[in-house]
């Protein structure tokens, strides 16, 4: 160690020890007593990212998301046709729907009435055994007691049995048992809350735009299903109403006629298998942008992280348009279409089916369950290649602007190795001692060793 260094290192001792002076140790002795159990519904008010992703605008969205998708596992079940959402000023939400109502008998295992249990403990629903539900996107049976405990407070009326059943919450606890407030031939679940102020700082504003987004997109995933979105905040009432017979296929139609797209093909091409307990769907349309758009989603739940059903869906893809190529003489024996170049353009929606989902946190982002990678692969193969086969001058036009986005790229890499070797050459980049290669071929490596 050089004098320089040694004074460098003793100054910086120096500080260390002046820092370690500072008093920063735990006063407190930690022994078993230190170990805190949360009960109930304390850790999601305690940790509420854990359970909605954040207690941002996001997160105050994912309430509402939490209690529709409940709605939407009974029609997903076939026993719900309606659903109505209402923003109430103050930033009230409520939900309504048609379905058979969350069962208002008594839980013997709890000893209290299963819609108070539902309510009011994690992990508690009727989508695990597969009785209650074949298919629904809440499986973790934490949705409705999280908004519950994030809520200021929340009531919940359930329509059953000729007879209408109401209970009250405040921050997740309940402030009176189940009681009989009237009757009605109808039956379903009528939930109303408010965001907590103290868990949600940032606003507790709702966004008109972002519910409307959801809810269409609910629509659209279950043909025939109505939602219907009211915002009351103003004097001047938002309504709209979305149903959709056509499912998927209009969604992919919608997308492109909201973004003023020019589609290369008149119909949307739309495909789907069912094997056992799980199904796939997919709608897929070209059109003449550069942008790529895919949304997938699992029981309803969009992943936006992806996962197995949407990777499936596009090493699919990407394999149908180079077989495809190459059994009918359109690229070269070497040539070869990348990822990129056949979705460039398309606008898809991949919609997954099954009894056991596997996702990526309560959040939902990305589905795990590894089986739907082959599902979704040989469905899309197998239809798409013999959809372009039936259909070739539609095949021919969509190859096309495959092949126009491969050449593009190719050219793209020229260029860029092109400038890389222009500014390597030029000395001025390069310091004294160094010379740059004078080969200009790739294939031909030059290396200069110098002492």
């Amino acid at each position: 160690m050089t004098a320089e260094n040694k004074e460098i290192f003793e100054n910086e001792q120096t500080v260390v020890l002046e820092e370690e002076d500072m008093d920063t140790s735990v006063t407190e002795e930690y022994n078993a007593d230190s170990i805190q159990v949360l009960k109930g519904l304390e850790a999601v008010r305690k940790r509420p990212g854990m359970y909605i992703g954040s207690t941002g605008p996001k997160g105050l969205h994912h309430l509402v998301y939490e209690i529709v998708d409940n709605s939407i596992d009974e029609a997903l079940a076939g026993v719900c046709t309606h659903i109505e959402v209402e923003i109430l000023p103050g930033d009230i939400i409520t939900v309504r729907d048609n379905g058979r109502g969350i069962p208002v008998g008594i839980n013997e295992e709890m000893n209290m009435s299963t819609v108070t249990v539902v309510l009011t403990q994690l992990h508690a629903g009727g989508k695990f055994g597969g009785s209650g539900y074949k298919v629904s996107g809440g499986l973790h049976g934490v949705g409705s007691s999280v908004v519950n405990a994030l809520s200021e407070w929340l009531e919940v009326e359930v329509t059953q049995n000729g007879k209408i059943h109401s209970q009250k919450f405040k921050r997740g606890e309940a402030v009176n048992d189940l009681t009989v407030i009237g009757e009605s031939d109808g039956h379903g679940t009528f939930i109303k809350f408010k965001a907590d102020p103290e868990i949600f700082t940032e606003t507790t504003v709702y966004e008109y735009e972002v519910l409307e987004r959801r809810l269409r997109e609910q629509a659209f995933l279950n043909a025939g299903l109505s939602i219907k979105l009211t915002d009351r905040r103003e004097e001047e009432v938002k309504e709209e109403t979305f149903c959709y017979e056509g499912g998927i296929k209009s969604f992919v139609e919608y997308i492109n006629k909201t973004r003023g797209l020019t589609t290369l093909h008149e119909d949307v091409i739309h495909f789907s298998t069912t094997i056992e307990d799980k199904s796939a769907e997919v709608a897929l349309m070209y059109n003449d942008s550069y942008n790529e758009l895919v949304l997938s989603f699992a029981n309803n739940i969009r992943t936006i992280d992806g996962g197995t059903h949407e990777s499936g869906f596009r090493t699919a893809l990407t394999r149908v348009f180079n077989n495809y190529g190459k059994k009918f003489k359109i690229l070269k024996e070497n040539d070869k279409l990348q990822g990129k170049d056949v979705l460039e353009g398309l606008t898809a929606v991949v919609s997954v089916k099954l009894t056991e989902a596997q996702f990526e946190g309560q959040t939902k982002g990305k589905l795990g369950n590894t089986e739907m990678t082959q599902l979704v692969s040989q469905m899309t193969y197998n239809k798409l290649m013999t959809y372009f086969e039936e259909n070739p001058s539609v095949a021919r036009a969509i190859y096309d602007k495959a092949l126009e986005a491969a050449r593009a790229r190719e050219a793209a890499r020229k260029a860029r190795d092109l400038a890389r070797r222009k500014g390597a050459l030029d000395n001025n980049r390069l310091p004294g001692k160094l010379a740059d290669c004078t080969e200009l071929y790739p294939s031909k490596p030059e290396i200069y060793c110098v002492e």
